[in-house]
């Protein structure tokens, strides 16, 4: 019998309030920064920024963990290795090479490879997994999907579109990230999601602040408020809830039927931001979304069909 976690339709109502939630980092962030001054050449105030917001929603994860979930979140030598693996990619590096490379990349560029996650993830899960790979319709949803991420940013006539240590930096956030869910997924089978996530950030968050200390070691007297403290809170709780919901997607279902979910974010984004601050939601946008949807729906509808012949023949 299934759970809540493998049904089709529930695990794309979870995915979308999951990507949702990621999508509303853009604009928090955005707000963020303008509150607290944090100029877009400033990596290490950047850094450090994201620091805290990982180490406060590892913490607050722990808490949860401990006292709703009724998990243990007590180290042990192999646990701390694990943790600390899974950290390395879904935190540390992934975030380093993200915040970095948007800073210095074109937005066009930096918003159409940030939507890549799911090439690369689906990628590594066709060499990693011998029940996931990828065939023709995989092939036509992934299509579907990045062509909406491509449409969505498709630059201005006169916009200047290049490629140099900003998109590369990006790429090699999403492969990070990618291979940092794959991480994830493996180490689910063994150990409890929740307080994996949460040491997996609270191990990243280390450092991030380190790195950003190094950078700009006046950044550590950002001049919060009861306003930015707010937006630092919120956005530690959405990655706390964020990355606990998928990793446990991750862990029930194949790789290649959540990560077109991924192609939503940037597009979240970008509808969130027009509605928390104002900005002009581009028709293009709306365009991209609609072909990210119609890839979507292909790859859950066919799953759907795929699980009902399964339970059929049984």
């Amino acid at each position: 019998m299934q759970n809540i976690f493998e049904r089709p339709w529930t695990v794309a109502l979870l995915a979308i309030f999951n990507t949702l939630l990621w999508g509303s980092a853009f604009p928090f962030i955005k707000l963020s920064y303008e509150k607290l001054d944090i100029q877009s050449n400033e990596y290490g105030q950047q850094l450090l920024f994201a620091g805290e917001r990982f180490l406060l929603a590892g913490i607050l994860l722990l808490i949860i963990s401990q006292t709703v979930l009724k998990r243990s979140v007590r180290f042990t030598r192999e646990k701390v290795k694990a943790y600390a693996h899974l950290g390395l990619f879904l935190t540390f590096l992934q975030y380093l090479f993200f915040y970095i490379g948007l800073s210095i990349s074109t937005g066009v560029q930096g918003s159409i490879i940030a939507g890549s996650t799911s090439f690369f993830q689906m990628a590594l899960a066709h060499f990693r997994y011998e029940d996931d790979k990828l065939n023709r319709l995989k092939g036509f949803a992934l299509t579907f999907g990045f062509s909406g991420i491509v449409i969505a940013n498709w630059p201005a006539t006169g916009s200047e579109v290049g490629f140099g240590l900003g998109e590369i930096l990006l790429i090699l956030a999403m492969v990070s990230g990618a291979f940092g869910n794959l991480i994830a997924k493996d180490y689910s089978k063994t150990y409890d999601v929740a307080p994996m996530t949460a040491w997996a950030m609270v191990i990243g968050s280390v450092g991030l602040l380190l790195i950003g200390y190094l950078l700009d070691p006046n950044g550590v007297s950002m001049p919060y408020t009861g306003q930015t403290i707010a937006f630092l809170f919120y956005l530690a709780m959405l990655s706390a809830i964020g990355f606990t919901l998928w990793n446990t997607l991750m862990k029930y279902n194949p790789v290649s039927r959540i990560s077109l979910y991924i192609f939503l974010v940037p597009l979240f984004g970008v509808m969130l931001s027009g509605i928390l601050l104002g900005e002009t939601i581009p028709w293009n946008a709306v365009v991209g979304l609609g072909f990210v949807i119609v890839g979507i729906y292909l790859s859950t509808y066919f799953q759907g069909r795929r699980t009902k012949k399964q339970t059929d023949v049984i």
